[in-house]
């Protein structure tokens, strides 16, 4: 049985019919490992040494899905004295996120996913190394330059905020639009941020896939179709999963993108796939695990979770 430690929002906020970090968690228990968590406020640097105040938890009752809650009272630790510790908190990367991931680089243990490829690797930006996978993506803060790229797109594209998450502030631009000025005034906050102009895929009316991929290799996937009358599908914007399998396109990009992502310590990764085209790689707090058990009727070894944990344990072993 080891000591595990995963870095979460307030425990209030985890779903445990949705999040991916509750079955993580619960699978922890399952294998007999002693899972503890601590919120950013609970991390802190003394020297060259990282310490948590962290706190023994786990389900509120035997009962399924009940609640996670505190088994006990903060102790503050060195995260060395845990065998791995979870980067599990949510968006927005923000400077307290990348303070954190600053303290985790002195963890003195096993940290995933690697502090270094979270602040390095955004997920909007990241998938630009990949050229030919992706659609026509630039980042942009000009309204006449927003204006010519979506001339260059055909007079219709998308744009997100760079630092955007769970599908916030997502609109489209279409040439003719009334509205036009006032989307990209509202995208770019009059010319003062930094927004992802991306070429609009059709296909995306049949929803976008949710792939995970495990040590870079795929293990699941879910497609997200949006709501009626709604331009996004992720869950948080009332998305639907389906179950699905991955095309032979889909299986190229990973084999691409997924050694790439192991190289640089990034264990557990959702990539976001619209048609032919890669359109983010996420590797913050990636979700999609419980969708895909209950698409798939998966249960036990065969899950999700069971596979992140084996991959764990491999490297634990290690």
């Amino acid at each position: 049985m080891a000591d595990v430690l995963f870095v979460l929002d307030p425990l209030s906020l985890i779903n445990p019919r949705a999040d991916t970090s509750y079955v993580m968690i619960t699978e922890a228990l399952r294998r007999g490992h002693q899972p503890h968590y601590v919120t950013l406020d609970g991390l802190s640097l003394s020297g060259s040494v990282a310490w948590a105040r962290a706190r023994r938890l786990g389900p509120a009752s035997d009962e399924p899905l009940a609640p996670m809650v505190d088994r006990g009272e903060p102790n503050a630790r060195p995260l060395s004295s845990f065998a791995v510790v979870f980067m599990r908190k949510d968006p927005p990367v923000d400077p307290s996120f990348i303070a954190a991931t600053w303290i985790l680089d002195r963890a003195g243990t096993l940290v995933l996913n690697n502090p270094g490829g979270l602040r390095d690797l955004n997920e909007k930006l990241s998938m630009l190394e990949f050229p030919q996978l992706i659609p026509d993506t630039r980042l942009l803060r000009s309204i006449p330059d927003l204006r010519a790229a979506l001339d260059d797109m055909g007079g219709k594209m998308i744009v997100k905020p760079l630092l955007g998450y769970g599908g916030r502030e997502i609109l489209q631009a279409k040439r003719g639009d009334p509205n036009l000025s006032t989307v990209l005034e509202i995208a770019t906050a009059d010319e003062t941020r930094w927004t992802v102009a991306q070429q609009f895929i059709p296909e995306a009316s049949a929803g976008d896939k949710r792939i995970l991929l495990i040590e870079g290799e795929p293990i699941g996937a879910v497609l997200r179709v949006p709501a009626s009358g709604e331009l996004r599908d992720n869950f948080h914007a009332g998305g639907q999963g389906v179950a699905t399998e991955l095309t032979e396109r889909e299986w190229y990009i990973c084999s691409i993108v997924g050694p790439w992502l192991r190289d640089r310590g990034q264990l557990f990764v959702g990539l976001d796939v619209i048609g032919p085209y890669l359109t983010e790689i996420n590797v913050t707090s990636p979700t999609g695990m419980q969708e895909i058990n209950r698409l798939n009727e998966l249960e036990g070894d065969a899950t999700m979770q069971a596979k992140f944990w084996d991959a764990v344990d491999a490297r634990l072993s290690h």
